[in-house]
């Protein structure tokens, strides 16, 4: 059976694992142990962050939909109660959007759903 050197498959997997560490601070993109370890944190951050961000947006959409009830006398809480006693199938996401680009659609929405 023939004898089979391993160098280039090493050399393969460590040049990809230095590739994808590109740009990251000192050891962390130049040796390959500091590298591996970099890429398995940065993957696992990138894992939670993608979870996170779901959670971020529906705060940043609660806060523009109260900004936009606030003048109005309403508050957010009792708002979204409302509507969901109501079935006002609009969720968090269309009413932001409606209370920072459509504000008059905004306020007759919130207008029906508060009942004046």
């Amino acid at each position: 059976m023939a004898r089979v050197k391993r160098g280039v498959t090493s050399n393969k997997r460590r040049s990809r694992v230095l590739k994808d560490a590109k740009g990251f601070r000192h050891g962390r993109s130049k040796k390959e142990i500091e590298a591996k370890v970099a890429l398995r944190k940065a993957g696992a951050y990138q894992f939670a962050h993608r979870k996170d961000k779901k959670n971020d947006f529906r705060r940043m959409w609660q806060v523009k939909i109260n900004a936009a009830l606030r003048p109005m006398g309403y508050s957010y809480s009792k708002f979204i109660g409302t509507a969901i006693k109501k079935k006002i199938l609009l969720d968090r996401k269309i009413l932001a959007t409606l209370a920072e680009h459509n504000i008059e659609t905004f306020n007759r929405v919130a207008s029906e759903v508060m009942g004046k």
